[in-house]
């Protein structure tokens, strides 16, 4: 399966370039979930290829909501795409057997990755770089494994190198979609926390 399939129509080739939602009929939009219903219905020898081709897309489509986030008019079809790929995306991870489920020596864990690939890639990458766990000792690949081995998965390294590869074909100023999102997340959760702290005095 061509991992690229659902960034070759003309949808996502008008959001690319920076089209107004007005110019994006809705039988344009509707032809781009088609498409993405037709690729979810995959067979399941292709799932986790399906995955990976879903990841790809809301990476971009993450990226060009990011990059328009400030006119309105281009990201209301974005958004609506964006949602209903992330629906689709939660759905397949509920039907997808791990990538590790023929390892019978990988335990089982009460906790599991529900973000997509490339956001677990991104954090893999950001420990790598900041050497914050074992002093830096360990490589991608380890590190990888430690984090399979935390959620339950087999992460392979075609699997790291091609949503790494994604990250960064990002187009937007900041290619750190998911990191700039949990550092924008926990800010605000704090400023909530202290103006509640604020209004009990």
């Amino acid at each position: 399966m061509d991992f690229l399939i659902l960034t070759k129509n003309e949808f996502f080739r008008l959001i690319n370039d920076g089209a107004d939602a007005r110019t994006i009929t809705p039988s344009v939009y509707n032809e781009f979930i088609k498409e993405v219903c037709t690729v979810c219905c995959a067979p399941p020898s292709q799932r986790h290829h399906l995955i990976f081709t879903l990841a790809y897309i809301e990476k971009e489509l993450g990226c060009l909501h990011e990059i328009h986030k400030a006119e309105s008019s281009h990201t209301i079809p974005i958004r609506k795409a964006l949602t209903f790929v992330r629906r689709m995306f939660r759905y397949l991870q509920t039907q997808t057997p791990p990538l590790s489920a023929q390892k019978s020596d990988i335990p089982d864990t009460p906790f599991r990755w529900t973000g997509s690939l490339v956001e677990l890639v991104e954090i893999i990458y950001a420990f790598d770089e900041i050497g914050c766990i074992n002093d830096g000792e360990n490589d991608i690949k380890e590190l990888a494994a430690f984090f399979g081995q935390i959620f339950g998965l087999e992460i392979k390294d075609s699997h790291c190198y091609n949503a790494y590869t994604d990250i960064k074909r990002c187009k937007s100023e900041s290619r750190t979609y998911f990191l700039d999102k949990l550092r924008e997340r926990l800010n605000l959760r704090m400023q909530r926390d202290e103006e509640k702290e604020r209004a009990r005095r």
